[in-house]
This record gives structure tokens, C-alpha cells and sequence, in this order.
């Protein structure tokens, strides 16, 4: 019997990528699995900056500030991004000369192709009409009744989990490309810095990026350091008894 190879899609996110060296939206679909340093590569062929010379930047649907991104060996999906959010571009202070800000605002100057939204629909060469023949993204209304579906089905996994966890017990927090934390859950629900459920915990040991208050908002209490936010799938409720990761070290 010939061998069965199965192959299992990555995560995807969907995200408007925005650069402070022109006035343009771009939307792009990244593996979540990329790292950072790997996403800022990608990102060269569509703003025309250097990976080495880019600062970025999470904004959410309603373009409110989430999270600046500053781990290059982090992963895309362990941040708090989700599908349309935005990917801000700016340059390091130091750059190359011919990559300072505003270098390529002025586009008076370049000849440019238009074409009405008419005229470009007509067209059988374009990107659209390829989409279309082929049933492609948005024009795959299967596909797109499966995503919907799925995501759907993701959230209310997360409403589960989130039901079951209790505050005041300790947890344990496991996030892939991170240290297992434990701690107490400070809080769980819905919160202005992004949609969905987050679950607020207070970590035993100074491992997290917060006091339990995020752009001036309380959610609970933690000395400086001790507090963290995470999705409701990557906490588990129990006897969990902490962690000295001074002993370990030692080990």
C-alpha cells in the first residue's frame, strides 16, 4: 500500500499592510508561522523598505494602536493580530539615504496608468478576472462559506474555554516560541486594545509585559512586569504550584 502523505495548512492571517514611505494599503495574506525576521523580508517587496531598517507597528479593524512588533525571532502568530488588522511601517532614525521618510510621498512627478473601475472590470488580463475564472479568494464562495465556518467554530471553542476558567485559580500559561508561566487568572473578557476573549494573569515570576493595565485601562492588579494578557486556549486551570526559574537555571 503506497504510503498516505497528509498536508496540513499553516494558519493564515489576512492583514492591510501600511508604509510610512508612501501613501498606500496594501493587503496581503501571511503564514502565521513566519517568524518576524522572516515577515519583515516579506514585507521588502511591498514597501520597498529594508528588513534590517523597518519598525512595526499593530493596529486593530478601527485603527487603534495594539502592539508595536520588536522580536524578530518571535512568531506572527504568537502576537495579538487577527484578520484585517493593519501592519504599520516605519523606518530606524539611521537609514539609508534614499530611504528617509517622505522620500516617495510626491508622486506629482511620476507618470502614471489610470484606469476607471469600469474599464478595469472589463478587462481579461487583470488580477480580478483571473480570481474570478479560477474561483479564487473571495470569489471562491465555497472556500469562503469553510473560513467563515471555521472561524466561527474557533470562536466559540475560545467562549468554551474562556467559560471554564475561573479567576483566582492558578493556571498555567503555554504560548509556542515561549516559556511556560504559571500564575493566578486576574481576569477574563473583552477588552479595548482587541476583539475577542483575553484572560489577565498574574504570573509568579516577573515574565510578563504589564501591571495589569494596558494604554492607561485597569484590568487588575500585578507589580510591574508580573501581569499578561492571553487568549483563552493557551491556559490551562489546576494545582499548579510556582516555579522558580532561578532553580532551573541551576539545574
Amino acid at each position: 500500500m503506497a504510503d498516505v502523505i497528509q498536508v496540513i495548512s499553516a494558519p493564515m492571517v489576512n492583514v492591510r499592510v501600511t508604509s510610512s514611505l508612501t501613501n498606500f494599503t496594501s493587503e496581503r495574506r501571511f503564514d502565521k508561522s513566519l517568524t518576524i525576521g522572516d515577515f519583515k523580508n516579506r514585507l521588502e517587496l511591498v514597501t520597498g523598505a529594508s528588513a534590517g531598517s523597518m519598525q512595526l507597528e499593530i493596529l486593530d479593524e478601527k485603527d487603534k494602536p495594539v502592539c508595536p512588533i520588536t522580536d524578530n525571532s518571535a512568531l506572527l502568530g504568537s502576537l495579538p493580530i487577527e484578520d484585517n488588522y493593519r501592519i504599520h511601517v516605519r523606518l530606524n532614525e539611521v537609514t539609508d539615504s534614499c530611504q528617509k521618510q517622505g522620500a516617495y510621498d510626491d508622486l506629482s512627478k511620476v507618470d502614471k496608468f489610470e484606469l476607471s473601475a469600469d474599464e478595469y472590470n472589463k478587462r481579461d488580463d487583470s488580477v480580478r478576472s483571473f480570481l474570478l475564472r479560477n474561483k479564487l479568494g473571495k470569489y471562491n464562495q465555497e472556500e469562503q462559506a469553510r473560513l467563515t465556518e471555521q472561524k466561527e467554530a474557533e470562536k466559540k471553542a475560545e467562549s468554551d474555554k474562556a467559560a471554564s476558567l475561573v479567576v483566582g485559580e492558578r493556571c498555567e500559561v503555554r504560548v509556542q516560541g515561549e516559556p511556560t508561566r504559571r500564575g493566578v487568572v486576574m481576569f477574563i473578557g473583552k477588552t479595548h486594545f482587541s476583539q475577542g476573549i483575553w484572560v489577565g494573569v498574574k504570573y509568579d515570576e516577573p515574565l510578563g509585559k504589564n501591571d495589569g493595565s494596558v494604554g492607561g485601562k485597569r484590568y487588575f492588579e500585578a507589580p510591574n512586569k508580573y501581569g499578561g494578557f492571553t487568549r483563552p486556549s493557551n491556559v490551562e486551570m489546576g494545582d499548579f504550584p510556582e516555579i522558580s526559574y532561578d532553580e532551573e537555571d541551576e539545574m
